[in-house]
């Protein structure tokens, strides 16, 4: 026969972990969702960007205040979407950046060319 306080501590241990892991579990998420967005068409970089947000206004408008694991579950939803989104900024401008450094290259190959042409 079980009893509430029985119940309490299970519920309490399952909280705990996932307390001590979120952190962890949102950097996963975040790399899965990143991989996925560069190798797939299906998992675009605006669905992210679409998931963050929902999911982190979410968070800061109704997680942030409930108790145990709805709030833990909810806080790594949000931080993973959020690392995700810093990721997908971060390989856009990146990438950008570095078609803009090939192309600087590119002018600067170009002029050292033609000007030993001699």
């Amino acid at each position: 026969m079980s009893t509430g306080t029985a119940l309490e501590h299970d519920g309490s241990a399952k909280h705990s972990w996932l307390r001590q892991n979120r952190v962890r579990t949102a950097l996963w998420i975040a790399v899965a969702e990143v991989v996925l967005a560069a190798l797939t068409a299906s998992v675009s970089k605006y669905t992210i960007i679409a998931l963050g947000l929902i999911a982190i206004p979410v968070y800061f408008i109704w997680g942030k205040d409930q108790r145990g694991t709805i709030r833990d579950v909810s806080w790594t939803a949000a931080a993973s979407q959020a690392l995700a989104i810093v990721a997908v900024l971060l390989s856009h401008f990146i990438g950008l950046f570095v078609l803009v450094l090939a192309a600087i290259f590119a002018a600067v190959a170009l002029f050292l060319i033609f000007v030993d042409r001699g």
